[in-house]
């Protein structure tokens, strides 16, 4: 059981941090994709990438731990 906890804490750290790096993307004009998107150079959705990028890695630096 604790090593699918394990597992399923890093592929949820992972998604978190690719999710993560594509708002900072969109919120800073680097990604600008999907053009309808609300998110291009919306400095907030920036914001809220960086909080979700150290989430993510909390998430796969507790995973990795013995």
């Amino acid at each position: 059981m604790k090593k699918a906890l394990k597992i399923g804490l890093l592929v949820l750290g992972g998604l978190l941090l690719l999710t993560g790096l594509v708002w900072i993307g969109q919120g800073t004009g680097y990604f600008p994709y999907p053009r309808s998107s609300i998110m291009i150079s919306q400095m907030p959705w920036a914001y809220r990438g960086i909080g979700l990028v150290v989430v993510g890695v909390a998430a796969i630096v507790v995973s990795r731990r013995p």
